[in-house]
C-alpha cells in the first residue's frame, strides 16, 4: 500500500548547480536516504544563486576566480579538499575543464520546467555533471537543449521557453526568498519543515537528522486528526 500524501515527508533542497559542496552535498543524501528506506520523502529542488553577481551570458573563469578568490592560485590551493571529498562520493570533478562562469537563472528555470515530468532529480543531477565533470558551459541555450532533451523534455518547447522570459521572476523571487530566509550557505536540506541542517554534511548525519525530523513530522501531521476527532 502506498503511503498517503500527509506522511510523505517533504526534504527541501536550496541549492545552486555550480556549488561543489551541493554537487557531493546531493550525492550524501541520496546515501542518507538508501539509509533509512523505511521512511517515505519528497525531495523537492529549490533554486539558489550562489554568484548572482555574475551576467547571464556568464564569464570566463580565469576572471570570476579572480574577482571572487584574489587569484586563480589562491582558489587551487582551496579547491583540493572540494575534489577529495568529491572522489571519496565516486563523483567526477575536473577543475581544468571548467573555462566559463554561468549565470544559473536558465539552469534553475530548466529544473523548474523538469519539475512537471517528473524529472526534477534527473535535472539536477545532469546539469551537475554537465558543468562538474565535463566543464560544459551553462550559459549556452544549446548546451542546455541538450540537457532538457537527455532528461525526455521537448528540445525545441524548451529552446523556445529559454529564448523569452518564462519563470524568470519566479525562480528569481524563490533564490532571493532563501536568503531573505537567512540561508547564506548552501545545500541546505529542509526536513519536513521541522529540522534545517546546512552544508553537505555526512551521510549518517543526515540520515539521522531524517529519522529525528520524520518523528516531529508525523506527530504534527497528526494533530489535526486527532483535534478533528475530539
Amino acid at each position: 500500500m502506498s503511503p498517503s500524501p500527509a506522511s510523505v515527508m517533504p526534504i527541501d533542497v536550496i541549492s545552486d548547480v555550480v556549488c561543489p559542496w551541493c554537487f557531493i552535498g546531493k550525492r550524501r543524501l541520496e546515501k542518507a536516504l538508501a539509509l533509512v528506506p523505511d521512511i517515505p520523502v519528497e525531495v523537492r529542488w529549490h533554486p539558489y544563486f550562489l554568484n548572482d553577481w555574475v551576467p547571464r551570458e556568464g564569464i570566463d573563469r580565469k576572471t570570476y576566480l579572480e574577482t571572487k578568490f584574489g587569484s586563480v592560485e589562491r582558489y587551487a590551493g582551496m579547491a583540493g579538499r572540494v575534489q577529495q571529498a568529491a572522489a571519496e562520493e565516486g563523483l567526477v570533478y575536473k577543475l581544468d575543464k571548467i573555462s566559463r562562469q554561468p549565470n544559473t537563472l536558465d539552469s534553475h528555470r530548466l529544473i523548474l520546467w523538469a519539475r512537471n515530468a517528473g524529472a526534477a532529480e534527473r535535472m539536477k543531477q545532469r546539469l551537475m555533471e554537465l558543468y562538474f565533470a565535463e566543464g560544459a558551459d551553462l550559459s549556452d541555450r544549446e548546451v542546455l537543449v541538450k540537457a532538457a532533451v537527455d532528461c525526455g523534455l521537448d528540445g525545441d518547447l524548451v529552446r523556445n521557453l529559454l529564448a523569452g522570459d518564462a519563470d524568470v521572476d519566479r525562480v528569481t523571487r524563490e533564490a532571493e526568498k532563501a536568503k531573505e530566509a537567512g540561508i547564506d550557505g548552501v545545500p541546505c536540506f529542509i526536513f519536513g519543515n521541522v529540522l534545517a541542517v546546512s552544508g553537505a554534511q555526512a551521510p549518517e548525519y543526515l540520515a539521522n537528522a531524517i529519522r529525528r525530523a520524520a518523528g516531529e513530522y508525523a506527530k504534527r501531521s497528526e494533530q489535526p486528526a486527532e483535534a478533528h476527532a475530539g
